[in-house]
């Protein structure tokens, strides 16, 4: 019995729901709050068969079930706070409220990781998305999509546009603390746009501009992607009505089949690999130069580009995301 609740909680701490864990172990729902509770209170030698006397419990095995489901399945705007965003202070205050136990920042954040939770930085997503779109997307509707290009020998690529400024910041530094560093640039904000497609084989396209992306120069684009290519092409895009443009439309009619779009489910960007990109061009490239005139902010945007177009390896592991791993 020890191994077990030892082992239970190991398991809870690792990020397994404890309700998972239970179950796996065969035992009643309120045992694994009850040992994560004697945890709490006195560690691992709690758990053991003698008795060993400690602190008092100041989180009952069922308190800390309710904390464990507040937390992970309710929103704090459902429990009038301000904020949609878990803190330790609000559940701090949540368990006040409820229970009338006070416990510090750093108790509250104990008792977080040991009920296998983390701070993470959530995705965001559109209200206005449709889930039942989306699934019948990847499970229906794309599948049809690789069955018809297998049969005509096309080669499928996903496109999307992105837009990156001069004064864009990723990663960090070390300097002493209390004295934050400070990286000299340019005060001029100039921008630049970008349009790629990626295939789930690895290859990449990608076209530079100043211009704003219309249909114009989306179609420059799918010249510049039709160019030298043996093969159709079927390119997933989502629905922006540049995409959708009547100039579009009639460029696609002069190319006879050979190239034809499909379109993304409506506020679905996390099913288009070609996001990871632009991720990778903003936070590798730009976001660590030292932007000075468009010009150098051409040259950080090209020369990543071009490096990840050379690495067909490293495109497809955008493929391989939760959410686009279906395209793979």
């Amino acid at each position: 019995m020890e191994a077990i609740r030892v082992r239970a909680v190991e398991r809870v701490q690792s990020g397994e729901s404890p309700e998972v864990v239970v179950s796996v172990l065969g035992f009643s729902r309120a045992c694994v709050y009850k040992w994560l509770a004697a945890y709490r209170a006195g560690g691992w030698g709690s758990l053991k068969a003698r008795k060993l006397y400690g602190r008092p419990h100041k989180l009952s095995g069922p308190q800390i079930q309710w904390i464990y489901r507040t937390v992970t399945m309710k929103s704090p705007l459902q429990l009038k706070f301000p904020f949609a965003l878990w803190t330790r202070g609000m559940i701090r205050t949540l368990i006040w409220r409820k229970y009338r136990v006070k416990l510090s920042l750093a108790s509250v954040g104990r008792l977080l990781a040991q009920l296998g939770l983390s701070c993470q930085r959530p995705l965001a997503k559109a209200f206005e998305q449709n889930r039942s779109l989306v699934e019948q997307w990847v499970k229906s509707e794309y599948p049809k999509i690789r069955a018809q290009a297998n049969r005509e020998k096309a080669e499928i690529f996903f496109a999307d546009e992105s837009g990156i400024r001069s004064d864009f910041h990723a990663g960090t530094t070390w300097a002493p603390i209390g004295q934050t560093p400070v990286v000299k640039q340019t005060g001029q904000r100039f921008s630049l746009n970008m349009i790629s497609a990626v295939s789930p084989k690895g290859q990449l396209r990608f076209m530079v501009t100043r211009k704003k992306v219309r249909a114009s120069v989306f179609v420059e684009f799918l010249k510049r992607l039709m160019h030298g290519w043996g093969k159709a092409i079927f390119l997933i895009v989502d629905g922006h009505p540049t995409h959708r443009a009547r100039l579009v439309k009639k460029f696609l009619e002069t190319m006879k089949g050979k190239l034809k779009l499909f379109y993304l489910p409506s506020y679905s960007p996390e099913l288009n690999p070609d996001e990871y990109v632009w991720n990778d061009v903003k936070n590798n490239a730009v976001g660590r130069s030292i932007i000075t005139n468009t010009k150098s902010l051409r040259s950080a945007v090209t020369s990543r580009l071009r490096y990840l177009q050379k690495n067909p390896k490293h495109i497809r592991t955008f493929f391989q995301s939760n959410t686009t791993r279906y395209a793979a």
